[in-house]
């Protein structure tokens, strides 16, 4: 079975679940695919590396992370439903010893580990999320964001990405040395 075969059957028969947006910080909205290659492409994820995605949702970039780029992988995600699916689809794959979800609020979530942060979520989440990076991250540490930016920090590196039809923003920043 090819990898993208792999994660369609994985993904086959997840419904799509979701708190209403009120209770959520961002919308469960799932990565294409392509997008999730090209995010783990441009943060150059690699062996050795430990993925974190903030709102992990169905797992597949945990999957991604670890079935092409051989990294492990950390999800975080608050909603009950939506993280025990994702914990079943790494338990089916094989892949529960290299990638697990954790279910938390990201605020809560330890960072100190990450190599690499992923995220989907608002611009508006991200500007809340900052000053937790900005304690947490180790520089170098590479965060990779779809679609939405993080205001007060400047990317070194915007990519489009083309998916049927639609238009996708990648935003690559590297945490820098803390300045005293």
């Amino acid at each position: 079975m090819t990898f993208t075969t792999s994660l369609l059957v994985a993904f086959s028969a997840l419904p799509v679940m979701a708190q209403p947006i009120g209770q959520r910080m961002a919308p469960y909205v799932p990565s294409p695919q392509e997008v999730i290659d090209r995010m783990l492409e441009v943060a150059q994820a690699r062996q050795g590396d430990t993925v974190v995605d903030l709102g992990c949702g169905d797992g597949r970039i945990l999957i991604t992370a670890v079935q092409k780029f051989k990294a492990k992988a950390i999800g975080i995600e608050i909603d009950p439903k939506i993280a025990a699916q994702a914990s079943d689809t790494i338990l089916k794959l094989g892949l529960q010893n290299k990638a697990r979800v954790v279910r938390a609020d990201v605020f809560d979530a330890d960072l100190s580990q990450a190599d690499v942060v992923t995220l989907y979520l608002t611009t508006s989440f991200n500007e809340k999320l900052r000053p937790k990076f900005e304690k947490s991250l180790r520089p170098g540490t590479r965060v990779v964001s779809h679609d939405y930016g993080i205001r007060g920090w400047n990317p070194v590196e915007v990519e489009e990405v083309f998916v049927h039809g639609r238009r996708h923003r990648i935003f690559l920043y590297v945490v820098e040395g803390k300045k005293n």
